[in-house]
């Protein structure tokens, strides 16, 4: 009889958490931003959908990209395009900051809390016979 294994779960970082939800908001945010840009005639609807598609689909996978460091600059990219949609929907040049500065104090809380972790690891593994 052939034993499996079970393989442990690589633990994800605060920072990886955190800004993986982002990200999913912000696929939320380009969905009801691709609908009213649809709504209002804004772009064309082949450009309302296929862009906004394709962004949300951006989004979702580059959530699960974090763990890699080029993952979280692919994130720091998809933040610029958040604002750049304002060219197309005005409003997303007030609406898209907000997003990013969640991203901002999430990348930066995460960092923090993830050091302090770290830290804390160390101790104990130190102080452990």
């Amino acid at each position: 009889m052939t034993e499996v294994v079970a393989r442990e779960r690589r633990r994800r970082s605060v920072t990886e958490s955190l800004l993986s939800i982002v990200l999913g908001l912000e696929a939320f945010l380009v969905f009801f931003v691709m609908l009213t840009a649809f709504g209002i005639h804004a772009v064309q609807p082949a450009v309302a959908f296929g862009g906004g598609g394709a962004l949300i689909v951006l989004l979702l996978v580059t959530g699960g990209l974090l763990r890699y460091p080029w993952g979280t600059w692919l994130g720091w990219l998809l933040q610029a395009v958040l604002v750049a949609t304002g060219i197309l929907l005005p409003v997303m040049y007030f609406v898209a900051p907000a997003f990013v500065a969640i991203w901002v104090y999430c990348f930066v809380k995460g960092r923090q809390i993830d050091r302090a972790r770290a830290r804390a690891l160390a101790q104990h593994t130190k102080e452990a016979p």
